[in-house]
This record gives C-alpha cells, structure tokens and sequence, in this order.
C-alpha cells in the first residue's frame, strides 16, 4: 500500500486542488483525506500493514493525475534504433506519463492485427499504459480503408495516418463515418504536399535564410479547412493535430462553437518556440508542421487559454543523431518531447500568467483521457492510482534523456518544473534522485504544512 502525504492534490476533473493525503491499495485510491494520521489508517482501514506501507512525503509537491498523451512515436516495429516500446516507456515515466497513444506509422504498419497484437503485449510489459492508434488507410498509401471494425474491436484505441496526409477526399469522409459508429477519435496530420516544396521549413524566413522552397501555412489551413466541413457533416470524433498557424487556430475556434466532437491538440514546441529557431539550432528544430512565426506561437498560446486546442500532446519523434546531421533538406523531421513536455508548460504558460497550474494539468491529463474515454485524468476516490508527483518552483537544465535519442531543441534550456515521482496503477514507476536523497536522508515527515506551493487555492 502507498500513502502520499501533504500534496497539494489538484483534480481537473472537478476542479478541486487543496493540501490532501491519498492511500492507494493495490491500484486504487481508496481514501482521499486531510493530515490522515498513519495510526488513524490502521483503525480505519484494518488491511493495511505497517510493514507494507509505503509513505511519500509530498510536502510542498503537487500531486496530479498521470499525464496522458495522445500523440507518441515509439518507433517499435522497424526502428527501433531510433526508441523502442521499452524505451519510450521509461522516458514517459520520467516526464510523468502515465498513458500514451501510439501512432501508427511503424514498419509494418499498424493495419493488421499481428502488428497491433505485437504493440499492445509488448506495452503491456512495461510500466506505464501504452495504447495505439491504427491507421486509417491500409498501408498508409491513402487508397483503401483498413478494418477499422475488426481493429477496433481487438484494442485499436483510434486512428490515424499521422505522418502522411490523406488527400482522397471521399476516403475522410467515410473514415468519419466509420469511427464515428464506433465511438473513437480520428486524428489528421494536416498539411497538403501539393502545396509544400519542402517539409519541416516554414516558408518564409527561415526558407529564405536556408535559401530553399518551404511549407506554407496554407498547406495546413487547406486541410484543416475540409475536415472540420466534414467533421461537422458527419459528427466524428476528431483530433486536429500538432496545429501552427493563427489561421487554423480561428478555424478550429469557429468549428468547436458548433461541436463538441472536434479536438485540437498544440505541441510543446508549437507553443514554445518559432523559426527562429531552426534558422539558430538547424534540424534539432525541424518538424512537420514547421515552427513559424511569433504572431503565430501567440496565437496557439490564445487558443490553448480559451479552450479552443484542448489537449497539449509532445509528438514524440525521436531520431538517430546521424539522421539529425543531415543537411537541412535531408535531415528527418521530428523532435523528441516526452521528458520535457511538462516543465515547458510550466516555464512558458504557467510561470508566464497564459494558464493556471490547473489549465495546464487539465489539458495534459483529463481532457486527452476523456476524449478517449480512458479510464485515468483524475483523482478522486476508487479511481486508477496514476499519478505524477513535482516541484513546480524547482529548476533543471536539460543535459541528457532516457530517451533513445537526444533529437531535442531544448538541450541546455533550463526550465520550470521537475517531476519527482511518477506513480502508475498505484506502483512507484520514476523516483528522481534528489528524491531518493531526500527520503534516504529524513526519512518519512508528517508535516501538515506545504511549503513552496501557493496557499491561496481552493480546498479540494
């Protein structure tokens, strides 16, 4: 059994945060209380042993539900010199994922049900929750539909051909119909090649500073334009994905007052950073859609404050550091974000006044689990126990990852916000050193009062 003691517990799905004790047996919270004394817990709850409980101190921590992200590659089958299952697992634990959604554009893809049966036993491995997305098309080439039905049936959590855009317009909209029968999200990578002269560019400065054709904005506006029309015809269940353009972000705006199925999901870097910096870091800040202007990194910032993007989800694309060397044309796009995705939420929108702790928490935890109707994204009493533990006051720089890959525009940044456990289905899966230090050092304290942590907030 676990006790987390003194944390100031913030729940998105009720809104309620407060200084709060939670015991958790075996993957369960089953009380959630305040200062509950150890000697109380052994009247109260007679299970419980003392020579099995375990006991967090989380005095001036906050204590949130396990991150869910909805947008991960782990590379695992095909290329798994990139990351793997394993691998990405464990970077997911420290960056406080407790639940990830894999995309599908592995090798094979996951368009048949041995693929799929592989991911889903080898996730169930490791120690966090690993699901997956199929892909909308069948061998992602855009001409036929996969089986959806059957796909879902055995574990499928969506679908996606995220990576490569789907440009029969007939095929997205029976792909709508199709999931939105069975109740589970779609999500498009929208960019139109026919527009673009190179991936991962914006064309504008940074195209002209690299002396090359680029992705227009107009590349992502097009396609976005046509599926919200369709989503909104057909009543799917869809996720826009990793958006970067004002204009799409007022398209999405427009879309959501006339729908509760439409979702928007904004990328750490998307939020964080601009062309600027591809044209200073090179490829570690090459991705697809392409970082582009400071007018349009606002503009997400916007979106994310009045709810029009919804879910904040890493894109997880690792690469190999040979790969990362290419020139500027050849090199792949992509950036790694699970170990980092959290503390760049609290340095630029929390620590920056555009989001409360809970906005942010809300919206890489409850709100992507509520679109997939997972059972995690809250704390409340009988609830899966997956949480994430941190210092939201306390700096690191970024040096090294768990990760396979380094591919990362954040190398050397210091930032807001480390994660000092992460807990999954009531198991402690990530414990941060200078945790481990600490607790060696003092042992338990049962101090009731939480230091570093704005006392100000309601009682959960």
């Amino acid at each position: 059994m676990l006790l987390i003691k003194n944390g100031y517990v913030m729940d998105p799905k009720s809104q309620g945060e407060g200084i709060k004790d939670i015991l958790i047996e075996d993957n369960k919270v089953i009380a959630i209380g305040n200062n509950l004394p150890v000697n109380m817990l052994l009247v109260n709850y007679p299970q419980v042993s003392m020579k099995e409980l375990e006991i967090i101190d989380a005095t001036g921590l906050v204590v949130a539900p396990g991150l869910v992200d909805v947008h991960v590659h782990f590379r695992d089958p095909g290329f798994t010199y990139k990351e793997d299952i394993e691998t990405g697992a464990k970077a997911a634990a420290k960056g406080g994922y407790t639940t990830v959604v894999l995309m599908a554009n592995t090798k094979p893809a996951v368009d048949n049900l041995e693929t799929l049966n592989y991911i889903l036993e080898k996730g169930a491995s490791t120690d966090i929750h690993v699901k997956t997305c199929c892909t909308v098309t069948k061998g992602m080439l855009g001409k036929e539909l996969s089986s959806m039905e059957e796909l879902k049936d055995h574990g499928a959590s969506g679908f996606t051909d995220d990576g490569i855009p789907i440009m029969d317009e007939a095929l997205v909209r029976e792909a709508m119909i199709r999931t939105r029968r069975l109740g589970v999200p779609i999500s498009f990578h929208e960019e139109n090649p026919a527009l673009i002269e190179n991936n991962g560019i914006n064309k504008g400065r940074a195209s002209e500073f690299y002396k090359i054709g680029g992705s227009p904005r107009e590349a992502e506006i097009d396609f976005i334009k046509r599926d919200l029309e369709i989503a909104l015809e057909t009543d799917a269940i869809i996720n826009i994905q990793h958006i970067s353009s004002k204009e799409a972000v007022e398209l999405v705006r427009i879309a959501k007052k006339r729908s509760n199925n439409i979702h928007c999901e904004a990328s750490p870097h998307h939020f964080t950073l601009t062309e600027e910096s591809l044209i200073e870091k090179g490829t570690l800040a090459k991705m697809n859609p392409p970082l582009r202007t400071q007018e349009d990194r606002l503009a997400i910032i916007e979106g994310l404050k009045d709810g029009t993007i919804d879910l904040i989800a890493t894109d997880h694309a690792p690469h190999s550091k040979e790969e990362k060397e290419r020139s500027i044309l050849d090199a792949p796009s992509g950036i790694i974000g699970l170990e980092t995705a959290l503390s760049l939420g609290i340095t630029e929108l929390v620590a920056k006044g555009y989001l409360s702790m809970m906005e942010l928490i809300k919206k890489m935890s409850y709100n992507p689990s509520n679109m997939y109707g997972f059972d995690c994204g809250r704390i409340e009493k009988g609830c899966t126990a997956d949480f994430v533990i941190f210092n939201e006051k306390e700096t690191w720089t970024v040096e090294s990852f768990i990760s396979k890959s380094a591919n990362s525009p954040f190398l050397g940044e210091t930032l807001n916000g480390v994660v000092m456990y992460t807990i999954c289905d009531g198991k402690i899966i990530y414990q941060n050193k200078v945790a481990k230090e600490e607790e060696l050092k003092s042992g338990t304290d049962e101090k009731s009062e939480c230091s570093g942590i704005s006392t100000n907030r309601e009682s959960i």
